[in-house]
């Protein structure tokens, strides 16, 4: 790696329903455009709507690899991979930060998406972290649920007492499950 192929990370966060996925999938379709080598990664928790492919709330797609844990996209990388486009990180927990820095190190353009929070309202590891030291952050709001306002938080619809940070198959939901809502709404319930 030369001196000067230094890499950039970029951070997609926001709550539920703002468009992360979606805005993901456009900024790696314009590398591919750009005829630049394009690694797309996905945790196998994330089976919604379809187990193989990243796919929007709006049924946007993209092929993409599906990995247990962070380090297995490190084992996926190739010398002739320039971007590498992660999705839900925080189903990797904290263990991406350190995957996401070797591969910005290596000049790789590394593009995450993720929570910055829990259904509770908690900042969500490891996207809190991945802000910090980015090149570049979009936070996304949604449409509140309830009133239509600029929703920056999602609430969990049902009550079944689980905890906010614990990473199963159940907490990757959908409309079923979460609602976007404003902090006005959020409080309210």
């Amino acid at each position: 790696m030369s001196q000067f192929n230094t890499g950039f990370l970029e951070v997609i966060c926001g709550p539920m329903f703002c468009g992360k996925t979606e805005e993901l999938i456009r900024r790696v379709r314009r590398a591919i455009i750009a005829k630049k080598q394009v690694l797309v990664f996905k945790h196998q928790l994330d089976t919604r709507y379809v187990k193989r492919n990243l796919m929007s709330h709006s049924k946007i797609s993209h092929r993409s690899k599906v990995v247990k844990s962070a380090k297995d996209i490190l084992k996926k990388i190739t010398p002739r991979t320039q971007v590498v486009a992660i999705d839900e990180a925080m189903l990797f927990g904290t263990e991406l930060i350190t995957v996401v820095e070797k591969l910005v190190n290596q000049g790789k353009r590394v593009i995450v998406s993720g929570l910055s929070s829990t259904f509770d309202a908690q900042p969500f590891e490891p996207i809190p972290s991945l802000m910090a030291v980015a090149d570049r952050v979009d936070k996304l709001s949604a449409v509140c649920n309830n009133c239509g306002k600029e929703a920056i938080f999602h609430k969990k619809l049902t009550n079944n007492h689980i905890d906010a940070l614990a990473i199963t198959a159940k907490h990757v939901g959908e409309k079923d499950i979460y609602e976007a809502r404003c902090r006005q709404c959020f409080n309210l319930d």
